[in-house]
């Protein structure tokens, strides 16, 4: 390793013909004085056996170095594959490993290793500005979000005190040593949820982890299609939640209140006799459930128009977590990007 080289960028990419470009641009552009691409740092762009244009357009960007995973050993998953044969070219003494959706503000990369070095993280990882297209998306992804930041609250996650640990795999920046210890993507080979195992590793061997949400930073369109969204978070949404099960019911049960509660209000006073005290009382226990809903989903930083759709996406929410927890839990195999991926978890 080349003791003068500071920071490898490591970018798994697989199939990403569509984005890649966009990527790998916001990166080089981050070269200035104090961070020259090439000398002090260099971006590695680990080709995932694409079957599109992923490889050549990469090859294509100065400044990138296009390595090929390779064919996928038994045990592994394709992203863990591709960072472990990154890292294994990585000149840098920090790995910041980027998903192939993400786009990197300016000067984003400098006050990254200024902030890392600031707070002593041996991990950072910064969840992005979440961009959604679409009234499916718009409406399902703040619900997701809102789940995730109350399940892996950063300010948890960021406490060496406590056990929560997460981190976001569009983007993790690490010490290359406190990698090296902990066993890196190798001791996590089969993980589905890489980013929550490697943090959980770093954060059982004592290494401080930094989690935050990073708008400034980072920002990326995870799926371009619906089906893309719906395959993605059958994925892994079940294994991010202790129990998916009773979360599919506590968020139907909201829809059925928020949706209930009006219905029986206007058709009450037809069945049975009603006070104005009991019709009042109705509506404001209606007030206080959608209240309790809204500011739950507000903390998925989404902006204010996504969140009020949120009701709108519950229904599929709840039937994503279903798919997903009886693919891993029933069938025991989730797929991505053309890919089986053989858990043998939860259960």
């Amino acid at each position: 390793m080349n003791p003068e080289m500071q920071l490898s960028v490591i970018v798994p990419a697989r199939n990403e013909a569509d984005c890649i470009e966009k990527c790998l641009r916001s990166l080089t552009a981050q070269s200035g004085p104090g961070l020259e691409l090439g000398r002090d740092w260099e971006i590695l762009c680990v080709n995932d056996e694409s079957e599109d244009a992923t490889g050549e357009i990469a090859a294509g960007i100065a400044g990138v170095t296009v390595i090929e995973a390779g064919e996928l050993p038994e045990g592994w998953t394709g992203k863990n594959n591709a960072m472990w044969h990154g890292v294994l070219q990585a000149k840098g003494r920090l790995l910041l490993f980027s998903d192939a959706d993400t786009v990197h503000e300016a000067g984003s990369l400098l006050r990254a290793l200024h902030e890392r070095e600031h707070r002593q993280a041996a991990l950072l990882s910064y969840s992005p500005r979440q961009i959604v297209r679409g009234l499916t998306q718009r409406s399902v992804m703040p619900i997701v979000f809102s789940e995730l930041a109350c399940e892996y609250s950063p300010g948890r996650v960021s406490d060496p005190k406590t056990e929560t640990a997460a981190a976001n795999g569009q983007y993790i920046l690490v010490e290359r040593a406190a990698y090296d210890k902990v066993g890196g993507h190798k001791a996590i080979a089969g993980e589905v949820l890489e980013d929550v195992a490697l943090a959980r590793m770093f954060k059982q061997n004592g290494l401080k982890v930094i989690f935050r949400y990073a708008p400034e930073q980072v920002r990326t369109q995870m799926y371009r299609t619906n089906r893309a969204m719906i395959e993605g978070w059958t994925k892994n949404l079940a294994l991010l939640f202790p129990h998916p099960i009773w979360l599919l019911l506590m968020r139907k049960l909201d829809l059925l209140l928020i949706v209930g509660i009006p219905v029986l209000y206007l058709l009450l006073p037809h069945f049975t006799a009603t006070t104005p005290w009991q019709m009042g009382a109705l509506a404001v226990m209606w007030v206080y459930i959608l209240m309790r809903f809204y500011l739950r989903v507000a903390k998925s930083n989404f902006p204010a128009g996504d969140c009020l759709l949120a009701p709108l996406g519950v229904p599929l929410f709840c039937i994503l977590l279903w798919l997903s927890w009886t693919g891993l839990k029933l069938k025991k195999t989730v797929s991505w990007k053309g890919r089986d991926i053989d858990t043998g978890v939860m259960g």
